[in-house]
């Protein structure tokens, strides 16, 4: 009988805090509405704490990356979680929109990014050496099973007790987080004078850099950015967050009700997308530890395009098979895409320094996702749909698929 790793414990610990952070970061959208009726705000005005919280989100990681390399992983999830905690309480005290945009804007935002798919990877990095792919693919689900399990709630909590129900759950949630963390979370294998799961005999740990975080995380970029395959795998994740969480995450409810759906079943659509994201993600991690990654992002990427273009024609008043069809498509291919581009940072930069450089990478991800965003909502104000937002996208994905293949061809991979 085989021996219980601690890799799978720590993955588990990783799992579930993925999954609060995404409740976390996902309760600004529910806030909207109860905000604007208590306030009496504009939804541009509550919105831009939303875009805020977006972009702060993605250009924390890569330095919540190198933190966590200098000062350990429990430490920063730790820090982080207070921060978010004091950030969501804070908020029962606003009466201005702008203190809106700072604490969940800034300060959850700041706290959640800590704690984004950086932490996933590190933790991975860290506990294994086989079967990263699933594992990574397995924690990246984690993202929309939380979406998934907390959005109902916390929408039902406004209901029922208003907005600031929202905060003190946030709030507590996030500080009960703590003290699970202080004891369940090792560092790494070596604490417990183990291995990572799967290393041989003679694998040796990557030696910690002796820079501070911040020269760190900088030096990686001024690296990378010398380095043609960075650009590729940036620009690629530019396009993933530009075709997942600003175009379609964002409005495919409007697009679906301009097409005469109705708004609670448009909602139940993007619901489904997030259901077979877990199935997808899980799936992809499984494809990485056995396929090149290049390869599976070619196919992620020019199928995603493929169907983007077929999107504006196939939304009716009512759900359709063929939406139905495009649902779980576009669902299982969602975020299958993090598993090999996690990889292949690792691949371009090393294990030491390859999750600061997945930071940057997935920097380049939010902020895709925050001009499709802004993007899609003036093209659909100038041409009265939405058509032409999908159309680019779609274009884009394709090109992508074709760039993703290029990786590796100037210089040679990492293997680790």
């Amino acid at each position: 009988m085989k021996k219980f790793h601690p890799a799978w414990t720590a993955a588990v610990v990783t799992f579930f805090t993925l999954v609060a952070t995404a409740g976390f970061r996902a309760a600004p959208s529910v806030l909207i509405i109860p905000l604007q009726n208590a306030f009496g705000w504009s939804r541009d005005q509550i919105s831009l704490a939303i875009s805020v919280n977006i972009l702060i989100y993605g250009f924390t990681a890569p330095f919540a990356a190198a933190i966590m390399e200098k000062f350990g992983v429990r430490k920063t999830v730790m820090s982080a979680l207070g921060i978010v905690g004091l950030g969501a309480l804070s908020t029962l005290y606003i009466s201005q929109p702008w203190h809106l945009i700072l604490l969940w804007g800034v300060i959850v935002g700041g706290g959640t990014g800590a704690m984004a798919l950086v932490f996933a990877a590190t933790m991975v990095g860290r506990w294994f050496v086989a079967k990263r792919g699933i594992v990574i693919g397995v924690l990246t689900a984690a993202g929309a099973a939380g979406q998934l399990i907390f959005l109902p709630g916390l929408s039902a909590l406004t209901e029922r007790f208003g907005w600031k129900s929202i905060s003190i759950t946030v709030g507590s949630g996030a500080l009960l987080m703590i003290p699970v963390i202080f004891l369940l979370l090792r560092e790494k294998p070596s604490e417990l004078g183990m291995l990572p799961y799967g290393a041989p005999a003679d694998w040796k740990e990557p030696e910690k850099s002796s820079r501070n975080a911040f020269s760190e995380t900088v030096a990686t970029l001024r690296e990378a950015m010398k380095l043609r395959d960075f650009w590729i795998l940036a620009g690629s994740f530019f396009v993933c967050g530009l075709s997942t969480n600003g175009l379609v995450g964002t409005h495919l409810i409007a697009a679906a009700h301009d097409h005469g759906m109705p708004q609670v079943t448009a909602a139940s659509l993007l619901a489904l997308v997030g259901v077979f994201d877990v199935v997808g993600t899980i799936a992809s991690g499984w494809l990485t530890d056995k396929i090149d990654p290049r390869k599976l992002l070619f196919f992620y990427y020019f199928l995603r395009g493929l169907s983007l273009f077929l999107l504006p024609v196939i939304l009716f008043p009512s759900i359709h098979a063929k939406t139905l069809v495009f649902v779980i498509f576009y669902g299982l291919d969602w975020v299958a895409t993090v598993p090999p581009t996690v990889i292949l940072a690792r691949k371009i930069m090393g294990p030491t320094r390859g999750t600061v450089l997945y930071g940057w990478v997935f920097a380049s991800h939010q902020l895709g996702a925050s001009v499709a965003a802004y993007g899609a909502a003036l093209l659909r104000v100038k041409f009265g749909n939405y058509a032409l937002a999908f159309y680019i996208a779609g274009i884009l994905c394709v090109l992508t698929s074709v760039a993703v293949l290029q990786i590796g061809r100037d210089k040679e991979l990492v293997n680790d």
